[in-house]
């Protein structure tokens, strides 16, 4: 699967958007993938997903996977099916007052060999934070994905990361933002508000 072939999904289900986004990363840009909008036709979801799981199993670099995990809201979809695919657990973070945290009984084993997902990679903060959490339950970030890389492969984590599409796309400080310059407001379409 090409970026194109990847990017022509989105476009068909009306999830690359045009204007003026508010990232949850803070910054600014005039593109926005609206990935809930593609996952929520399962049939979508499991073929992305598969190939995700297909580009980190033919890593040798990332070895074996015995979970996936992904930060919530947006990678829950993006983790079940990647871990559907695998053949393993799909667990997800969740903040609990700003704070990323393993919640709902979930458990990592001490060793267990995690495959951290999200739906798009940005700057890769939120993907630390989940990287974060498993390494202070013991288990070992063995590489990263994404649906989207927004940042051109410029985010660097530390471990092996795949993308279905990497896109370069410009993103702004606020105060640096053009749009905003021009008297644009910002809009945020994501899920953390």
């Amino acid at each position: 699967m090409t970026t194109e072939d990847v990017l022509k999904i989105f476009e068909e289900h009306q999830a690359l958007l045009k204007g003026h986004f508010l990232l949850t990363s803070g910054l600014h840009s005039s593109r926005y993938l609206q990935c809930a909008l593609v996952l929520q036709h399962p049939k979508v979801a499991e073929t992305l997903c598969a190939e995700l799981a297909a580009k980190a199993n033919a890593d040798a670099s990332v070895g074996q996977i015995d979970l996936v995990i992904a930060p919530a809201l947006g990678g829950v979809i993006v983790a079940h099916e990647t871990a559907r695919a695998l053949g393993v657990r799909s667990l997800f973070t969740e903040r609990q007052e700003k704070t990323m945290t393993l919640r709902r009984g979930f458990q990592i084993k001490p060793g267990e060999r995690c495959f951290v997902v999200e739906d798009v990679v940005t700057t890769g903060g939120s993907t630390r934070e989940v990287m974060e959490v498993v390494a202070a339950h013991g288990g070992v970030a063995v590489g990263a994905g994404s649906l989207i890389d927004r940042s051109g492969g410029a985010v660097d984590l530390g471990v092996p990361r795949h993308a279905l599409a990497v896109l370069e796309v410009p993103t702004y400080k606020p105060e640096d933002c053009p749009m905003c310059k021009e008297g644009s407001t910002a809009i945020k379409p994501g899920s953390r508000q």
